[in-house]
């Protein structure tokens, strides 16, 4: 199973960038998938969550109103679009495949500058 995260970079605050995750390995329909994000020296904490289907959606508080996120199963592609992004959005970003098993990607660095 391989999760390629793509799409981070530098950016200014109030600006927009959109992560992708490319699965690979696994029947990409039936998981359900997330994005994590970590900061050196904190603990991983959840981002956003899509269902299999992609009818059901869950967000952090943090994030709520700013970021969305979507999923391909024709594209085995989970994204996550970042609008009005702020300094404290800086972090390396995960996607995540879960169900029985969970399966973790790679990561994608966020830069977000004042």
């Amino acid at each position: 199973v391989q999760l390629q995260a793509s799409g981070g970079g530098l950016v200014q605050a109030g600006g927009s960038l959109r992560l992708s995750c490319a699965a690979s390995g696994l029947s990409f329909s039936t998981y359900n998938m997330d994005w994590f994000r970590q900061v050196p020296g904190k603990e991983r904490e959840f981002v956003a969550a899509i269902s299999r289907n992609g009818a059901n959606k869950y967000y952090a508080d943090s994030v709520k109103g700013r970021f969305t996120i979507s999923r391909d199963n024709a594209k085995n592609t989970v994204y996550l679009q970042m609008n009005s992004l702020k300094p404290e959005d800086t972090a390396v970003y995960f996607c995540n495949a879960y169900r029985a098993l969970s399966y973790w990607g790679q990561g994608t660095l966020v830069t977000v500058s004042s």
